[in-house]
Formats: C-alpha cells, structure tokens, sequence
C-alpha cells in the first residue's frame, strides 16, 4: 500500500536524505496523538528496538494536561513513573503532510513487568480482539467522518474565545458539489496526503451544515482502522494548521446546525469469509445467527457504553430528532433515523452505529461495539424486532442516554462493561469521565451570562 513502510524501507528513505525525523504516538483518552519526534537515524539504529518512554500520568491528565488526583493506575504517591512505548511497525508510514517524516504508533506495555498498559485506549480494543480471534472471528471496520472548516486559524479562534467562527461554506451542503469546490483548496490536500500516508481514501463529501464536510476511507481490519481514524484526525488538523484555517471534530459546535458524527461500519468475518450472511429471517434482512446475536449484543450493550461512543458533556447535544443524528435506541434496514442502521449485501452485509459523535476516541468506540457484539454472542442474545418509519416520533421507543452525567452513572453501575473490560478500566474510565463532568459542573458559561447577567 503507497505510503506504508517496512524498516528497511525507512532505513534507505534515512540513509537518502528524504525522512530525517519519526514521529512516535499514541493516544490518550481524549483521542489525541501524544508522543515524541525522533531523529529519523538515531530510531533506526537505537529505538525502533529499544521503543520509548513517555511518563504515565498522560493517562491520569484532563484536557489541559493537568494531572488529576484519584487514580489507581498512576498518581504523585506513585511518583509518575514511565511506561514503555512499543512501535507497532505495521502502522509505519510516511506522514507526508509534514516535511521529511514518518510516523508509527505504539502500544503501552508497564515498564517493570512488559505487559500491556490494560487502561491505555488501544490496549482495551486489542482485549477484545483477542476475545474476537478466540471465539473464531476477526472484525472489520469503517469510520465515516464528519467535521467542520472555518476561515480563521486555530490561533485566531482561540483568541477570538471560539466566538464568530466563519464557515468556509455559507449554506447547506449536503452533497453539493458547487459549494464542495469552494472547500477543494482543503479537503482535495487533505485527500491526497492521507492517500500518500497509507490511509486509502473513497471519497469526501459536503454535509448537512455550514462548511461541513465529510471524509471517508475504505475499510480494513478493526485495529489498522482504528488506527488510520486516529492519523487522518491528526493529520487533518494538521493540514487546516499548516493552511491558516481550522476544523473542528466537535459533536455538535453549533447550536443551530448539525452536529458531526463519526458512523461506524462494523462486520465479522471468518477468515476470509464474511460471517453476517446468512439466511435466518429476520424481518427486512435476513443473515446468519453470527449477525443476529451480535445485533443482539449492541441493542441490548449500548446504553451501558455510551461513555465511550459519546464521551463528552458536548456529544449529548448532537442528539436531536430531526437532526439526522439518533435519539432512540433502535435498529432498522437503511433507514437514518435509527441508531443501528443495517446496509449492504453479500460479503459488505453489515451493522452501521451511527451513535458516536466526531468527538470519540476510534480505539475506545470500536472495542465497546465489538465487547457488546461479541457479549451477543456468548450468550444468544436476540434482537428486537426491526423497526420501520421514523424512529424520531416512536415514543414507545428507548432514549440513547441524553447526558454524560446519565451515560456515566450507566457505565459505572454496568456488570456487563465490567465483565468485559476489567474493574480496572471500568474504574478508571468512570474517574476520567466524571472528572470531565465536574470541571464543565463548575465552570461558568457564555449562556449563563447572557441569560442572567442583566435579568436575574
């Protein structure tokens, strides 16, 4: 695949002159790359062996890189110790939006014992696939994601307190082509680099907001996608950086436009057989019980771990009816008004969770579909009947979770999430998660000085 490296590739790219420095990452809890910029000749003699070492209280921090008290995992009692960061050199690419630069991304393992850091966000997708492989399955996957461009760089918005934001397009532009042109100056770079970067691109396209875009990237196995969604963020911000404008993966930026997703196309497979087909009726679809009782799994999971579709106080606001988001907990055949909407035929049959919001983080999102899929499975768990018509007016129908605060109360009380990702990282998300909530509880707002400012 263009853009992909092996060493020795790389090595020959060091030895001519074209990569001089290597990007070593992995994500926090939030999604975002942390890591540290190698000179490209000292990682090829000495670390892509030896790996790295990052301090482990950038899994205790909030979004200010603060560390918080109340972890087990790792606190000022401890001393802030390191964890040891290992390449995965199948994720070695050129990172060719920057000068001179590849990038790999890297799994956590504790620095005295070598296991797995089981709290670190890829490690938990790894768990469950390894709980895949085990019942006989590997998974694919497929993120489609949305986001918003504005004229003014990130510097500017952040000096401007992020009011007054100009959308590069100025109406709806929902697949239109007219107004898409206007924004090729970005997402046409955008396209090309992330082809050039390992990252195979279908197609972008406009959306139902103000300068809204969406870019989509062809399917691979669940780990190299979640993996290639965590890049194509990190570069795309790059790219609106390097160009003096900003985007934004927000859920839902503004009050009075759409909010962005992030829907996920998830199937099974049985080597290289797809394992969805089938012929067990199933109202609209039929498929095999594999797909039945994975459906199964989700309707029945989701509510519990909504935390890691939508993990931020801002992600329950994108959960308005008509607003092609899904506010009830439901499954249908192609049908947008459903949180689980079911597409394809034949080998691309599949499950598409249109929940997540742009805001998750790919690696945490991914294994919570896969653990209630695959708790569908174990335990035979059939679907509800399908459900056809506008799912937005069927009160009779059960609510996604409509706060964090509700989501997380789910989630820490859940012996499924427990059962299927450990105490520890049911614990330690629960911290992080209320964390978040405590700092947005007590922080004064925009809206509460406009509405009572004068008037109270």
């Amino acid at each position: 695949m263009g853009g992909m490296l092996t060493i020795a590739e790389l090595k020959d790219r060091v030895d001519a002159g074209t990569i001089d420095t290597v990007v070593v990452g992995f994500t926090d809890h939030y999604g975002r790359l942390l890591g540290k910029r190698f000179d490209a000749e000292f990682f090829v003699d000495d670390a892509q062996q030896a790996g790295a070492h990052a301090c482990d209280y950038l899994l205790t921090v909030d979004m200010e890189m603060e560390p918080v008290p109340g972890y087990r995992y790792a606190n000022w009692e401890l001393g802030y110790g390191d964890f040891h960061l290992e390449p995965d050199f199948s994720t070695l690419r050129v990172a060719s939006w920057l000068d001179r630069t590849a990038l790999v991304l890297c799994n956590l393992a504790d620095d005295g014992t070598h296991q797995p850091v089981a709290v670190a966000p890829r490690s938990i997708l790894v768990a469950q696939l390894e709980r895949a492989e085990a019942a006989g399955y590997n998974a694919k996957a497929a993120s489609e994601l949305e986001y918003f461009l504005y004229e003014q760089s990130y510097r500017d918005a952040a000096a401007g307190g992020y009011h007054d934001m100009s959308p590069v397009g100025w109406y709806i532009e929902d697949y239109h082509l007219l107004q898409g042109s206007r924004e090729e100056f970005y997402n046409a770079d955008v396209r090309r680099h992330l082809a050039a970067s390992g990252i195979p691109v279908e197609n972008s396209k406009g959306e139902w907001g103000r300068g809204q875009h969406e870019m989509n990237i062809r399917y691979a196995d669940i780990l190299a996608m979640a993996d290639r969604h965590t890049v194509m963020k990190q570069a795309m911000k790059e790219i609106a950086d390097a160009k003096g404008v900003s985007i934004t993966f927000m859920a839902k930026p503004h009050t009075t436009e759409a909010g962005s997703s992030c829907h996920i196309h998830v199937s099974l497979w049985e080597g290289d057989q797809a394992a969805f087909p089938g012929d067990i009726d199933l109202g609209p679809v039929t498929g095999s019980n594999a797909f039945r009782w994975f459906l199964g799994g989700l309707m029945a999971h989701i509510p519990e771990v909504m935390p890691f579709l939508a993990p931020t106080i801002n992600s329950y606001k994108r959960f308005q009816e008509g607003s092609w988001a899904p506010t009830r907990i439901a499954w249908s055949h192609d049908n947008r008004t459903a949180g689980i909407r079911v597409v394809g035929r034949g080998n691309g049959f599949r499950i598409e969770c249109r929940i997540p919001g742009a805001d998750c983080n790919s690696y945490l999102a991914y294994a919570a579909l896969l653990a209630a899929g695959l708790d569908g499975l174990t335990n035979q768990i059939d679907p509800p009947p399908a459900f056809e018509g506008n799912i937005y007016e069927a009160q009779e129908l059960p609510q996604v979770p409509r706060t964090l605060r509700d989501a997380i109360d789910l989630f820490a009380g859940s012996d499924f999430v427990r059962d299927a990702f450990g105490a520890d990282v049911q614990d330690h998300y629960t911290h992080f998660f209320r964390t978040e909530l405590a700092a947005y509880d007590a922080a004064v707002t925009d809206w509460e000085r406009q509405r009572y400012f004068e008037q109270i």
